[in-house]
């Protein structure tokens, strides 16, 4: 099989990540038999420098006519002090939007080896996290209108709107719900329904969603109540749905609970077209170009694109298990060597992780 794959490095230490999830990508093509073809393109910071913009047309384009996106990371220090309109982290929201990728899946599971690194209590650890966030990609107050700056009373004031309708969030709860079935069966849908009004229609129409997968338990939670409850006691969650802020945070809450940020892949995806994939971690100025980033939040990724793009799920299981065991053999970028002081373990730099994974892909 032959897939177009559009690859977005983006900035900071995304082209080091990406380069290896791409030896990644050919290693499995020789392995199973498939050809995956690569075609880079600017967005974020790179492009603004090169065209002036974060998303140019050519890379648009690009990734409308692809199989499916793979992307590094986008923004940094260097372009904070530009025209809001054209921030990096505008190509990314524009992509997502281009492409209507409103389901983003985020899953934040320890893996056993890096026990030592999550910061829970042992006994906390002990009961195990394997946690798939779904989070609304389009809609809320990232995207709602009215939105600006403006002077009124002699002073700057702000504004952003938290909107939704019933069917964006019916199409979300939807996946939440297909989610869980293929797992534990459980969902949680987080809002702040006892303050906001978008929130309460949420909890409405996933209330009646439910209706339509009565083989799922669905519970509720406000969202601060949820995040005080992925610390406390994460391994009572299996999946969890909401809107777009909320999952924001969350997401990335229950990534370093698990150990890094570095280590936590993501799924966009649409009811159709193309997926993006990419790991949730920034573009990390301070360690770019040093081979100090870690990449397997981006191998996984192609792995998640294996499963819900190509649907190859024996090659998404042989990235997994090659990844499995390298962290079982002990190697360790920096931002997982845990604690204490680290015997029997090896640090490794980007590129050398990148290398041992592709080492370890076999059929």
């Amino acid at each position: 099989m032959k897939y177009t794959i559009c690859v977005l490095p983006g900035d900071g230490i995304g082209p080091e990540i990406v380069a290896q999830a791409v030896r990644v990508l050919h290693r499995v093509g020789e392995v199973f038999g498939h050809e995956f073809v690569c075609a880079t393109h600017l967005i974020g910071g790179a492009a603004i420098d090169a065209t002036g913009g974060p998303l140019p047309e050519a890379t648009l384009a690009a990734a409308k006519a692809s199989d499916a996106v793979l992307l590094g990371a986008v923004g940094g220090p260097k372009w904070d002090a530009i025209d809001k309109a054209i921030r990096p982290e505008k190509g990314l929201l524009g992509i997502r939007k281009e492409l209507g990728l409103f389901a983003n899946l985020r899953p934040a599971r320890l893996f056993p080896e890096l026990a030592a690194s999550c910061c829970l209590r042992p006994d906390i650890v002990g009961q195990g996290l394997d946690v798939m966030v779904v989070r609304e990609l389009t809609g809320g107050a990232y995207f709602g209108q009215p939105r600006g700056e403006e002077v009124r009373g002699g002073e700057r004031v702000a504004l952003n709107t938290m909107i939704y309708s019933e069917s964006e969030i019916r199409r979300i709860a939807r996946v939440g719900f297909e989610t869980a079935r293929k797992r534990n069966g459980k969902l949680c849908s987080v809002d702040k329904a006892n303050v906001l009004e978008v929130s309460q229609l949420w909890r409405e129409v996933v209330i009646e969603e439910a209706a339509n997968h009565p083989d799922v338990e669905l519970s509720h939670m406000y969202v601060d109540n949820a995040a005080m409850q992925l610390v406390r006691a994460p391994s009572q969650f299996d999946v969890i749905v909401t809107e777009n802020l909320f999952g924001d945070i969350l997401s990335d809450e229950a990534a370093i609970i698990t150990g890094s940020i570095g280590m936590l892949p993501s799924a966009s995806l649409g009811a159709s077209g193309p997926g993006l994939y990419e790991p949730i971690h920034g573009s990390a100025p301070d360690i770019a170009g040093k081979d100090l980033a870690n990449p397997l939040a981006t191998i996984l990724s192609v792995s998640m694109m294996f499963v819900h793009s190509f649907g190859l799920t024996d090659e998404a299981a042989a990235v997994d298990k090659a990844v499995a065991e390298v962290l079982g053999e002990g190697y360790r970028t920096g931002d997982i060597m845990g604690t204490g002081d680290g015997a029997g373990l090896t640090r490794v730099g980007c590129v050398e992780m990148g290398g041992l994974v592709v080492g370890r892909i076999r059929n």
